[in-house]
């Protein structure tokens, strides 16, 4: 028998992009576009302007996230 008949392709993962539009964002997140938009504005959620779009930038949202996460020297002390 032939092994490479029984070998199925696998379909590789798609591609995740470290940028997104503001309503895709809005979408990823569960919030109303008004309100991301009011986060960019305040300069609450990092984004990278190319050309006319201004899309959000996830990579960087996600690294602060993951530094204020492990940032103790705001907690309260006991």
């Amino acid at each position: 028998m032939d092994q490479s008949s029984s070998l199925t392709a696998v379909p590789s993962p798609a591609y995740a992009s470290p940028l997104v539009t503001r309503e895709r964002f809005a979408e990823l997140v569960g919030l109303p576009i008004g309100v991301v938009i009011g986060f960019v504005n305040r300069g609450y959620i990092p984004t990278v302007s190319i050309g006319k779009y201004s899309l959000v930038n996830l990579e960087l949202l996600r690294k602060r996230c993951l530094e204020k996460e492990f940032d103790y020297s705001s907690r309260p002390q006991r």
